[in-house]
Order: structure tokens, then C-alpha cells, then sequence
């Protein structure tokens, strides 16, 4: 599985023949120029995941894509003109051969019912498991995880104890959009340190460059 980082949690997976981007927010750093993709998924509504104008630009340079996301996005698409299919908790979708399935309902808590949505994270190809903004644990065999390091609904412990309970064997970090180049060392290195005493394999991806996972 090839990955590319565009940013905070905007990730092209290139997989069996399927390119699926994910979560084009505010806080991603996408090309001038995409490839055109097979599946535009989107984990939950806030805005350094969703931001509409860019999903109307991907989809005027992939107009065949399959938009997926839940429920409460696609209320939100359908305002602005945009069919998505609706893959939520429990259901899958076929990518031409590449399962996507559909894991969790809620965004973790942020305080009380601020900022209280749907979300939903994504286990792509039966390997990859993305999260969203949640830590909730699919109970089966994760090969891949994108990891949350960072965001005003997590402790820096709880995204370590998740990648602990989950046990994936490479995972990189996500949802570190919002921080200066020079400024973000803590978040990955702080994470690298502990995991590794495990023999967790915790790799930081350079943005914009393809890696094979």
C-alpha cells in the first residue's frame, strides 16, 4: 500500500489499483495538481476534515469519484449539490475489489457537547485502519494505523495507549495540521520514544512524498 501525506489528516492511499483521498480540510496541504482518484472519503464534518470548496475542486478533476462518508456529512453535501454514498458504523462498500467498512458513530468528546458529531473511521482494504477523530477500536487485525498525535479532544497518552491496544505493525501520525513545521517535534517524538520500547514502528511521512507502507 502506497501512501502520501497532504497534511493534517488528508491522506491519498493507493492501493490494488484504487486511489482513495481522505478528509480535505482547512489544515491540508493538497497540490495544485491531484491525480485523479477513484474515492473521496470523509470521516466527519469539522472543518480541518471537510471543506467544501476543495471537495467540489477534487471532484471537478475526478468527476467519477465515489464520494463516501456517514449520514450527517452528506446532509451537509447534498446542500451544495454533492451525492455521497453512505458508509457508516457497520456497513461496507466495494471500491472496485478494495473494502472500505465503515467503524464508530461518535467524535471523541471534546467537552460536554461541544463539537459533539458523527464520525466515522475507515478500515480500507482490510489493512489500513484510519480513525477520524475518535479512538474507538475496531477489534480485529489492524496492519496500518493512522494515528491522532494531537487535537483539543486527546491527551498525547491516549493516543499511545490506543496505538498500544490496537498493536499495528507501522502506524504514522495524523491530525498535526494545525502546527508549525519546527514546533511539532513533541507530538511525533514523544509517541516514537514510548512505542518503541514495545517494538512499535512509528514512522513520520514526509509531506507530498509517497510511501510504500
Amino acid at each position: 500500500m502506497k501512501i502520501t501525506k497532504y497534511g493534517h489528516c488528508s491522506l491519498l492511499i493507493e492501493t490494488s489499483g484504487v486511489r482513495i483521498l481522505t478528509d480535505p480540510g482547512i489544515w491540508s496541504d493538497l497540490p495544485e495538481t491531484l491525480p485523479e482518484i477513484d474515492v473521496l472519503l470523509i470521516t466527519h464534518e469539522h472543518q480541518d476534515h471537510l471543506h467544501t470548496q476543495s471537495v467540489k475542486d477534487i471532484l471537478a478533476v475526478s468527476p467519477h469519484a465515489r464520494l463516501i462518508t456517514n449520514g450527517s456529512v452528506a446532509k451537509i453535501l447534498a446542500l451544495e449539490g454533492i451525492t455521497a454514498t453512505i458508509v457508516d458504523d457497520g456497513k461496507k462498500y466495494d471500491a472496485s475489489g478494495v473494502s472500505i467498512e465503515g467503524y464508530g458513530t461518535k467524535h471523541a468528546e471534546i467537552y460536554g457537547a461541544f463539537g459533539e458529531v458523527e464520525n466515522t473511521g475507515y478500515m480500507i482494504g482490510g489493512t489500513f485502519y484510519y480513525p477520524g477523530d475518535s479512538f474507538h477500536n475496531p477489534d480485529r487485525s489492524v496492519d496500518i494505523l493512522a494515528l491522532p498525535v494531537a487535537g483539543p479532544w486527546m491527551h498525547i497518552r491516549d493516543a499511545i495507549d490506543f496505538a498500544k491496544a490496537i498493536k499495528p505493525r507501522v502506524m504514522f501520525p495524523v491530525h498535526d495540521g494545525f502546527f508549525r513545521p519546527d514546533r511539532i517535534g513533541p507530538f511525533h517524538r514523544v509517541p516514537e520514544a514510548i512505542l518503541k520500547e514495545t517494538s512499535l514502528n512509528f514512522v513520520v511521512l514526509t509531506i507530498g512524498e509517497a510511501t510504500e507502507l
